[in-house]
């Protein structure tokens, strides 16, 4: 069969298939007699692993992560999950597929995600803060390019629209949260909104998520510290406590130095925030990782190399 999709892969389970997909993940391993090359493969609806075992170093010079290629396969079922054992592979011509059957969206409403963005920034009373946030986000082009950017390159929202609907999703925590302890709301609404905005010049994305020579060299948790501190004193008398406690819930909110946070959380909010982010970070990832499985007798997941398990879907 010719030109499937990853969810329809499961129809034809001991079957050949000729179609297209991204590769987003090559790697080339040493098996016990002889290496072979291990592909991640995904269109928008799903992803699934591929292995190429004969004459894989010749076979991985001759394309790239991010390329569509055309393959020739079997689809087989290894650990009840369904795997592709590709015999024949190639860079597919441009004029065999469309981009945007590749490139994963994310599934909510992108009108209703910012809608529910600048509800938050609307129902700030902290004026300064509301001033500060509308000066970062109403310049149209900024958040047209921050509606679209992605959370993150592989783990959780690595999609389109990712970094929009986290943001929504921590405040949405972070708002609920507020009722429960004696956190400062708007300041804590703010942190949430704004955590991850320099994510939107830490990526870059056509086929597939790759860094900036900025986001590799400097990193998103700099950058969205430096935008902060250049929008406030672009103001007229932004209290510079506010200011210095709002950075520092962007500095802090990786949680822990292994983790790349330039702070350790040294506040009520900071603590909230981090907790927030990884809360939603860590469920949205399980869950992408959940349905990606491909095979409905499946107990488990791929194994996570980020957390160095499995998770079980039985």
């Amino acid at each position: 069969m010719e030109n499937l999709r990853v969810n329809e892969l499961s129809n034809y389970q001991n079957k050949e298939i000729i179609s297209n997909f991204l590769v987003a993940q090559k790697e080339l391993r040493e098996g016990t007699k002889d290496f072979y090359l291990r592909l991640k493969l995904v269109d928008k609806t799903g992803s699934i692993v591929a292995n190429v075992w004969n004459n894989a170093k010749r076979i991985a010079d001759h394309f790239n992560e991010g390329d569509v290629v055309k393959i020739q396969a079997m689809v087989i079922s290894y650990k009840s999950q369904l795997q592709l054992t590709i015999s024949k592979i190639k860079v597919a011509d441009d004029a065999e597929y469309d981009i945007s059957d590749f490139i994963a969206s994310t599934k909510k409403d992108m009108t209703k995600l910012a809608d529910e963005f600048f509800g938050f920034i609307d129902e700030m009373k902290n004026e300064n803060l509301k001033m500060l946030m509308k000066n970062i986000f109403e310049d149209k082009e900024f958040f047209a390019k921050f509606a679209k950017s992605p959370a993150a390159k592989t783990w959780h929202h690595n999609y389109v629209g990712g970094l929009l609907e986290h943001s929504v999703s921590v405040a949405k925590i972070c708002n609920f949260v507020s009722d429960m302890y004696p956190v400062d709301k708007d300041l804590l609404i703010a942190g949430a909104l704004l955590h991850d905005v320099g994510k939107v010049y830490e990526y870059n994305f056509k086929t597939m998520i790759e860094f900036t020579t900025m986001g590799r060299l400097v990193g998103h948790i700099c950058i969205g510290d430096q935008m902060i501190n250049d929008a406030a004193h672009k103001m007229n008398n932004f209290p510079e406590n506010t200011l210095i406690k709002l950075r520092h819930l962007i500095l802090s909110h990786h949680g822990e130095y292994e983790k790349a946070a330039a702070r350790l959380p040294q506040t009520l909010e900071a603590i909230v925030l981090h907790m927030a982010d990884n809360l939603d970070a860590q469920s949205v990832g399980v869950t992408q990782l959940i349905e990606g499985v491909q095979g409905s007798n499946a107990e488990w997941t791929e194994y996570d190399r980020l957390n160095n398990r499995y998770f079980y879907i039985g």
